[in-house]
């Protein structure tokens, strides 16, 4: 059924520009309580700019734009942030314009326990003084209605993970951490600040710790040894407000957050500046 919609879906490139100021990377630094950058921007810290604010009532009922360049034209639509790859040449540096090409990538129709989903990759080019300095790919998952596969009664882990990883942090994800974060990246996806909605329409336990608040948690973790070349990530199950974490990491670059279960992973690789 979803390859119906997504037969004729080609959407055009869209060309956007930011001005790079450093005040979302120093309220971003208050929110991961790391030093602010001066110069340069570390990787993925490019999630708070280029930011959208649509008028608010081209909101849907879960918080979500009804609308966008490259939101697939699927009826009851639910996204799912998946994974994604960066390949960093330069690294954009704050105080300079930049630009971001965001063109459509791969778009499949996969069949799995739950149902169909339609993976979408979008593909961002990012540049400053005519130079490419970023390129980025992001995987969403879209399906039509709700999935039944959802537990909001599952027990919840209450211990921190144990690990051998020679790199760890412990992360426990707070209401008003969530809150700030979606503030910062412009996500007015309900699931990260409203518990009641959560809870009642969306099944979930508690409130959804942002995949990309995930991700950042291990590339900070892996900054600590050296500027970063490339990363590749992905999602593999929800992390929810007030549950224990472990961020672990290795020389070799293979990062993780896992709770009771392994919830995220990635691959880092460290730059030839290190």
């Amino acid at each position: 059924m979803l390859e119906e919609f997504l037969r004729d879906w080609r959407p055009e490139a869209v060309v956007e520009h930011d001005s790079m100021g450093p005040e979302q990377s120093r309220a971003l630094a208050n929110v991961l309580e790391v030093p602010a950058p001066v110069d340069e921007l570390p990787p993925l810290w490019h999630w708070v700019h280029f930011l959208s604010w649509p008028p608010h009532s081209e909101l849907g009922p879960d918080g979500h734009p009804l609308n966008g360049d490259f939101l697939p034209p699927v009826p009851d639509r639910r996204r799912m942030f998946a994974g994604g790859r960066m390949t960093i040449d330069e690294p954009l540096r704050l105080g300079t314009p930049a630009e971001r090409t965001t063109e459509l990538g791969d778009v499949t129709v996969k069949h799995g326990r739950s149902g169909e989903m339609a993976f979408v990759t979008e593909r961002r080019e990012f540049r400053q003084d005519g130079r490419l300095r970023i390129t980025e790919e992001t995987d969403y998952v879209y399906r039509s209605g709700e999935t039944d596969t959802k537990s909001p009664g599952r027990l919840r882990p209450t211990d921190f993970p144990t690990s051998d990883a020679p790199w760890q942090r412990r992360f426990v994800g707070e209401p008003t951490r969530l809150f700030r974060f979606s503030a910062l990246t412009a996500n007015t996806h309900r699931i990260h600040y409203d518990e009641p909605y959560c809870r009642e329409v969306e099944a979930y336990p508690g409130l959804v710790v942002h995949g990309p608040l995930l991700v950042l948690l291990m590339t900070e973790l892996a900054r600590e040894h050296g500027p970063l070349g490339s990363v590749s990530y992905r999602l593999r199950r929800p992390v929810f407000s007030g549950d224990p974490v472990l961020v672990c990491g290795d020389e070799d670059g293979a990062m993780s957050v896992r709770s009771d279960q392994l919830s995220a992973e990635a691959s880092v690789t460290f730059s030839e500046r290190r």
